[in-house]
């Protein structure tokens, strides 16, 4: 009884450290309310928050890590001073988690599982890294490329890296799933909400998006990657449960936000996804890869003989915009369609590069800057002017422009090693619990790698987030799949 009294009174003290800052805490963002009232500056209601994240990054920085999760869907792009531009809240918490990263590897770089450094897949994304790097030195404008590197750095270190420190038993996907998808599906609600008095018009579609995606491509293919997690999730929950009933009803509230995003890169996933679990299961993604660039080859060989490639210049007063989606997808199939023929303008520009710099290439981030001076005017369009500074389309190319051959081979290095092991690491992997976190990661990792032909957003929160992380998920699993072997055969 006394030690009881005793406790009661020690964990109630005002001498507690942890009281005192909650104390502190509720005073200071009292007092900074008021400020932001009679100073009329909002920004300063912010500040307890940001105290406390900084106190849960000292504490619990796995806290930090599923909150970052959280922001990503809701995470908003903006434009700073200078040229800069960041997605808030979440590229702050990236920074800080970078942080808390690096000073955790040096306080416990002796406890490093060696293991996680020499597999495969962590091998070829250093590789990939390295080179870019090498590609920085060379850039034609080293301090846009060099901002750039700094970018991919923290996407690694958090999204790849200090992932697989985190995300390590049943608990912490369940954590993932959740952090992640409750506030994806808000804001597809509120998207649907906004649409709605529109009649789901494809015309007001691109409007309805903000302020939390940059256009519906994103939104749509956002949606399609993150299903699979969602629909592997309802297995941990028994059937007709609470849990379970929300993530169907998630799952068909994606699917509808798919469904009037009228993005044909994502309906072309949401077809490929099934496709792409049938070849895992039966061990042939690697003749399936093979097939596929077999025909790409074929095709671009006969595109690049001679001048046939001069056929596909698109009909300047006929590739326009489309307010119908039926419209827009008979345009599709008659290279009439501005976002096809503005891809092909780039493409084209993005060949005469390649071939002017195929080594190192004009530096990460240095796309834009460059190939207006190697596009060709017959495939010129009515948005070639770019004032929204988008990329090329087509991720592939734009490490080929960007990083040299040289660049687009380790990357493709990357990519196929995480392909083919992921193959490997789901059949030698026996518990079904398991399994189902390695086919989802496996699917959302290829579904970025098949949108990637038609897109180049890996270097955005939303997906680049979830391309690296798919990665630490599959190693992780096999590097548990082993350590299990090795148990049993001891």
């Amino acid at each position: 009884m006394l030690n009881h009294t005793a406790t009661s009174s020690g964990r109630h003290s005002l001498q507690h450290p942890q009281r005192w800052f909650v104390w502190g805490v509720a005073a200071a963002s009292l007092l900074c309310i008021l400020a932001a009232v009679a100073f009329d500056a909002w920004w300063v209601a912010g500040v307890p928050a940001v105290l406390l994240v900084l106190w849960l990054a000292v504490v619990d920085f796995r806290k930090v890590f599923f909150l970052m999760l959280a922001c990503i869907p809701i995470s908003i792009e903006m434009e700073l001073p200078g040229g800069f531009g960041t997605d808030l809240p979440s590229e702050p918490l990236m920074w800080l988690l970078t942080l808390v990263a690096v000073a955790w590897f040096l306080r416990h770089w002796r406890t490093v599982d060696g293991r996680f450094l020499k597999h495969p897949i962590t091998l070829a994304l250093l590789l990939h890294l390295a080179w870019t790097t090498v590609a920085v030195v060379g850039s034609t404008d080293f301090l846009v490329s060099f901002k750039f590197l700094l970018a991919k750095g923290w996407y690694v270190v958090v999204f790849y890296f200090l992932a697989a420190y985190i995300l390590r038993v049943e608990r912490d996907y369940k954590n993932l799933l959740w952090w992640f998808f409750v506030p994806l599906v808000v804001t597809v609600a509120i998207i649907l909400v906004r649409h709605a008095p529109h009649g789901f018009s494809f015309k007001e579609v691109n409007y309805v998006m903000g302020p939390f995606y940059r256009n519906h491509v994103m939104y749509a293919c956002l949606l399609a990657i993150f299903l699979p997690f969602v629909w592997y999730g309802t297995y941990w929950y028994r059937r007709y449960s609470g849990a379970w009933w929300f993530l169907v009803l998630g799952i068909g509230l994606l699917i509808l936000g798919i469904n009037f995003a009228y993005t044909r890169a994502a309906y072309v996933a949401l077809l490929a996804a099934v496709g792409i679990y049938w070849l895992v299961r039966r061990r042939l993604i690697k003749v399936a890869l093979l097939v596929f660039f077999i025909g790409f080859a074929g095709f671009v060989l006969a595109v690049t003989k001679g001048d046939n490639w001069l056929e596909f210049a698109p009909n300047y007063e006929r590739a326009v915009s489309h307010t119908s989606f039926d419209n827009l997808l008979e345009a599709t199939t008659k290279l009439e369609d501005i976002s096809i023929m503005e891809r092909v303008y780039r493409w084209v520009a993005a060949a005469y590069m390649i071939r002017d710099r195929p080594y190192t290439g004009f530096g990460p981030g240095n796309f834009y800057f460059n190939y207006k001076n190697y596009a060709v005017s017959s495939f010129k369009t009515y948005v070639s002017d770019n004032p929204e500074r988008s990329g090329i389309h087509n991720y592939y190319l734009m490490v080929t422009v960007e990083q040299g051959i040289p660049g687009l081979l380790f990357f493709l290095a990357f990519c196929f090693t995480v392909i083919f092991m992921g193959q490997q690491i789901y059949h030698r992997t026996p518990d079904p619990a398991r399994r189902r976190i390695l086919v989802s990661a496996l699917l959302s990792f290829m579904l970025i790698a098949l949108l990637m032909l038609m897109n180049d957003f890996v270097e955005t929160d939303k997906i680049g987030s979830l391309f690296f992380l798919c990665a630490a998920v599959l190693v992780n699993a096999d590097l548990e799949t082993k350590q299990k072997k090795r148990a049993l055969r001891d």
